[in-house]
């Protein structure tokens, strides 16, 4: 009978509490608190489940990257903006190879530069094909305020007059129109404006919007109606069909993507392969594309992926994604009739009250350790498992409020039993301690899109340091003492890393990579970075005399420093991966470490690093040089602590006089100058040499430019 009642208990407290981790969820669901999280979520889901649906093969993409742009300016003399000639190349290419139909996702605002006739050219093009789509940009700005003449019939929608009563997000009093040649010869004009989700993700799209009370589709809509004019179109809440194809939209008139995969699912051409391909046709030669069925019955998408032409956007499917690819994703979705769709607001109470129940009752009723680890590991992977089935099956339910219901029962229910019960206690106090004490774990805690694969953009402080004459150095050593030396080594200067907030990339062998302003940020990250070099320079002195004992030499070590965007995250497969950086401002970092051997010096840093640290460091300029793999010269210093300058003064005020008479050509007065200093100062040697070569081989149009030949 006690046992009973004491069961009965337990019951009634659990019910009450689930009540209340219901209500606590509902309302932060309510009020959007949980959108962020949600999100996020959302992209982990679609990441981790999206695959090429029955429609995915019938999209073809040519991709204006940048190996477009290089071939155009090599091979052609073509600089941007290309003429239109070239598009109408490519126009007719796509005619030739039979594609269901065309669309451009560019903006043709303003005739072009190269006359009228180039103009004309591009528009006949278009009529001959016949089955092109031409891009508007609708908004709150733009030229036009009413729906020209002579150009591309609306979206005829039965039943829009009733539905617009309901929502103004997708009517626009403005537009951008393209030029004439545009606008009056395609068979579809469509609208290429997507908004992003509040955390600036694209995750939905309209697949129509209003221009002066007339519907005009989105581009990947538009693809579909320029091969099947006249189709027939109907709208009503929450559901818009095309020819039978319902595609499911919210009360502002959204669609959601159903992403197929990273960018580059949808198969892929680039723009000079397309037009080599057309050139060698007209020839009489073999095109570049084999396949001669590339673009046959294929609805082909023209868009930008070259990084300079800021094309590019964020998705669920990872940071960098082109937004004609978000077009193609949602005709690819419309062909296969499969648009996530998003569940009755009761439908998602239900689930958050259920589970919020079953798992504070269960959790009041098993309330020792094990019990507790055990309906907290089974109701925390539940709405895993609903979320992640309900995307299967085509639904967008969310995840975040009910993992926020039984996360919130389940804590109250353990909160209540560590009031009462002591062992509930120990249990919550060593659960929370695991969690909670590694820096890097409360990072992820704080930031989980971090675990997923992929990177995003940003502006870094990439360092590089190397011992100089490490193999040699090895070679006097037995194994164990040299990995003695080495870890110690790189402890120290990790742990100065770690004091001025960087992040370690990885080690090899004796070399340390490090980046400033990711994950975190970091705000004076080019300060840090240089500050952590010179403190790294200054260890390494303190520790020299020891070290020599051992290796019987003095230690140095170089350091390159440049500041840029690389692409950072974790990048490598899905089941490995680190957290690192790619770019070319990371590879010219790498270059500043090795051409310190070049001037004799040991830190060296770019001038957009230098540009960062405003006066907080005396610098002296080195060199303008040229750095393997890259044709344009960089500026390079060398930075140093303000007392070390003044200390060091009048040496560097000499080499500052030979450097500038070696940028003006003047080799013999540099030369001279220069070994005033060559005993004192490493670089002042280095310039000797350099112009003593110069001076038996003068070069002509002489820049004051270093090339460098080795890396």
């Amino acid at each position: 009978m006690k046992a009973r009642f004491g069961k009965s208990a337990k019951f009634v407290q659990g019910l009450l509490i689930g009540l209340a981790g219901a209500g606590v969820a509902i309302s932060l669901f309510s009020l959007g608190w949980l959108d962020t999280w949600e999100l996020r979520t959302w992209d982990w889901r679609t990441a981790i489940m999206a695959e090429p649906g029955i429609a995915t093969d019938d999209i073809r993409m040519i991709l204006l990257d940048q190996n477009s742009l290089d071939w155009a300016k090599e091979e052609n003399g073509l600089t941007w903006p290309w003429p239109r000639e070239i598009y109408a190349a490519i126009i007719s290419y796509c005619q030739r190879s039979g594609a269901k139909s065309l669309v451009f996702d560019v903006l043709f605002t303003e005739p072009s530069a190269y006359g009228a006739g180039d103009d004309a050219n591009f528009g006949d093009a278009i009529s001959e094909f016949g089955k092109f789509a031409g891009s508007v940009f609708v908004g709150h700005s733009g030229s036009e305020t009413t729906w020209p003449d002579n150009i591309a019939p609306a979206l005829n929608i039965i039943g829009i007059d009733e539905w617009l009563t309901r929502t103004e997000e997708i009517s626009f009093p403005r537009a951008v129109m393209p030029i004439p040649e545009v606008s009056e010869q395609a068979a579809v004009l469509c609208n290429v404006r997507v908004n992003p989700d509040p955390d600036g993700v694209y995750r939905r799209i309209p697949p129509f919007s209003v221009f002066d009370n007339r519907p005009m589709p989105s581009a990947g809509l538009g693809a579909y109606l320029a091969a099947n004019p006249g189709a027939d179109a109907r709208i009503a809440p929450g559901k818009f069909t095309v020819n039978r194809v319902t595609i499911p939209i919210d009360k502002d008139g959204n669609a959601v993507l159903r992403y197929r995969g990273p960018s580059g699912t949808h198969k892929a051409y680039s723009a000079a392969s397309v037009l080599q391909s057309e050139i060698r046709i007209l020839n009489g030669e073999e095109p570049t594309i084999r396949d001669k069925y590339a673009f046959r019955d294929k609805y082909v998408f023209f868009g930008f992926s070259a990084p300079g032409l800021y094309d590019l956007r964020p998705a669920p499917v990872g940071g960098v994604y082109t937004g004609v690819e978000i077009h193609a994703t949602m005709l690819d979705n419309f062909l296969s009739d499969d648009f996530m769709r998003l569940p009755s607001i009761w439908i998602t109470f239900t689930f958050i009250l259920l589970l919020s129940l079953l798992s504070a009752i269960s959790a009041s009723i098993l309330s020792n350790i094990w019990g507790g680890l055990s309906v907290s590991a089974v109701f925390l992977s539940v709405p895993l498992l609903i979320s992640f089935g309900g995307y299967a099956a085509g639904f967008w339910l969310p995840l975040i409020a009910q993992e926020t219901g039984v996360a919130v029962s389940i804590s109250l229910s353990l909160m209540l039993n560590y009031a009462t019960e002591g062992r509930q206690k120990r249990f919550i106090k060593n659960a929370f301690r695991q969690y909670l004490s590694p820096a890097v774990i409360d990072q992820l805690m704080q930031h989980p899109e971090r675990l997923k694969l992929g990177g995003e953009r940003r502006n870094i402080s990439i360092f590089f340091s190397d011992i100089q004459g490490f193999t040699a150095i090895s070679e006097r050593l037995e194994p164990e003492k040299l990995t003695e030396i080495l870890n110690e080594y790189l402890s120290e200067m990790t742990d100065i890393i770690h004091e001025e907030s960087g992040t370690v990339d990885k080690y090899e062998g004796d070399a340390i990579i490090a980046f400033w302003n990711a994950p975190h940020d970091v705000p004076d990250h080019a300060v840090r970075a240089v500050r952590a070099a010179l403190r790294c320079q200054e260890k390494l002195a303190e520790m020299r005399p020891e070290l020599r004992k051992h290796i019987h030499a003095d230690m140095q070590m170089r350091i390159g420093i440049n500041t840029g965007y690389a692409v950072v995250g974790n990048l490598g497969s899905r089941t490995r991966f680190d957290y690192t950086m790619l770019g070319d401002a990371v590879n010219l970092a790498a270059r500043l470490e090795g051409i310190n051997k070049q001037f004799g010096s040991y830190t060296m840093i770019s001038q957009s690093t230098m540009e960062l640290t405003g006066d907080e460091f005396a610098v002296r300029e080195l060199a303008r040089v040229v750095v393997v793999g890259r044709k344009e010269p960089v500026t390079v210093y060398e930075p140093m602590f303000k007392d070390e300058y003044e200390n060091k003064k009048d040496v560097l005020e000499k080499f500052s006089e030979g450097l500038d008479m070696f940028y003006k050509g003047r080799f013999s007065d540099a030369q001279r100058v220069f070994a005033d200093i060559r005993d004192a100062d490493p670089p002042g040697a280095a310039y000797e040499n350099k112009c003593q070569l110069l001076e038996g081989s003068p070069t002509e149009d002489w820049q004051g430019v270093w090339v460098m030949t080795t890396k």
